[in-house]
């Protein structure tokens, strides 16, 4: 079995080095952290939790508290959960998956226990109930989300807020009056995530502040639901030309439903969805889309944990401003009538 000792000789350095280097205790130069991590690849070293434990008072391992709840939409959280297992691997930590939904206790009985060095935080809520726990533990932990009040926490996330607006605006620049909204599954808006709330917020103060006529649903996933709110926004708004999706589960239905109320994407309604790229270039027509960052936010999480475990401290609150990519739903108007 190769161990830190061995991983050193070959590497011509202390195995306290070897040890700093794995852990991010202490800075160590570019050369000497490449070497070390070289003879670790040519040996094949795998550091143990108690190695690791014994050497720098640290497992290594990141908490990444995802409660899996009615209305999570699994392969969107996925992409967050990829992409900080990828990021931790660069800090050689490992992701200690926490998906039972139990609160401040789970998150006390995990710091208790010694098996991580940190937490990130996932679906959290304008009153999450995790919060003051999270102000009083030695342990650091990052929030993919943020709550009503950020004071003594760390988080980043999407500024959701002005994705709704940003989705509102683009829209009402192409000349739409009357603009739809379906949100996430009601259960998500029941205990207040932050993102869905956001969100909607969002849509709502731009369209009131663009004089835009809006109405705004929270649907489920699956076609029938879709169905029975897409035809709910039709007979609110028989003039609706314009609809913003906020719900990855519902978008493959869209066109699907819309078509069956005897509307068209684009020729009739214009769509708009909060997703990532890749979702909004699997539909036909291809969607306008303002970009959902989980790549990006799920680096960032693992890169602030890391500093605040090396003591740093990082702004307490990263928003990353939302991006539009135009695409065939959402033509403009004026063009399509110079074609006609």
């Amino acid at each position: 079995m190769v161990t830190i000792a061995d991983v050193a000789r070959h590497a011509g350095v202390a195995p306290s080095t070897v040890s700093y280097v794995l852990t991010g205790k202490r800075s160590i130069s570019a050369d000497t952290k490449s070497r070390v991590r070289e003879s670790i690849r040519a040996l094949g070293y795998q550091p143990h939790a108690s190695d690791r434990t014994m050497s720098a008072g640290r497992t290594n391992v990141i908490g990444l508290v995802l409660p899996l709840r009615a209305g999570t939409h699994l392969p969107a959280v996925m992409r967050f959960v990829t992409a900080a297992v990828t990021t931790a691997r660069r800090y050689d930590m490992d992701l200690l998956l926490m998906t039972a939904d139990d609160g401040a206790a789970g998150l006390r009985r995990a710091a208790n226990s010694a098996q991580v060095d940190g937490f990130l935080v996932m679906d959290v809520e304008m009153d999450d109930d995790r919060v003051p726990l999270l102000r009083q533990l030695s342990k650091p932990s990052v929030l993919i989300g943020h709550p009503a009040a950020a004071r003594g926490l760390t988080c980043v996330d999407l500024d959701f807020e002005a994705a709704g607006a940003k989705c509102v605006d683009h829209l009402a620049d192409l000349g739409h009056r009357s603009i739809g909204f379906l949100g996430a599954p009601s259960a998500v808006y029941r205990r207040s995530t932050g993102f869905a709330h956001r969100t909607m917020n969002g849509f709502s103060a731009a369209a009131m502040r663009r004089g835009v006529a809006a109405t705004a649903l929270a649907v489920e996933g699956d076609h029938d639901s879709v169905l029975r709110a897409t035809k709910a926004l039709i007979r609110a708004h028989p003039s609706m030309t314009a609809l913003v999706v906020h719900n990855e589960a519902a978008l493959g239905w869209i066109t699907t439903c819309l078509r069956a109320a005897g509307r068209q994407v684009p020729g009739d309604v214009a769509v708009v969805a909060i997703c990532p790229d890749e979702l909004a270039e699997q539909t036909s027509p291809l969607l306008t889309s303002v970009r959902l960052p989980a790549e990006e936010l799920g680096r960032h999480a693992v890169d602030l944990l890391v500093a605040k475990l090396e003591g740093k401290q990082p702004p307490p609150l990263m928003l990353l401003p939302p991006r539009l990519s135009r695409r065939a739903s959402t033509p403009d108007p004026a063009a399509h009538r110079g074609t006609a």
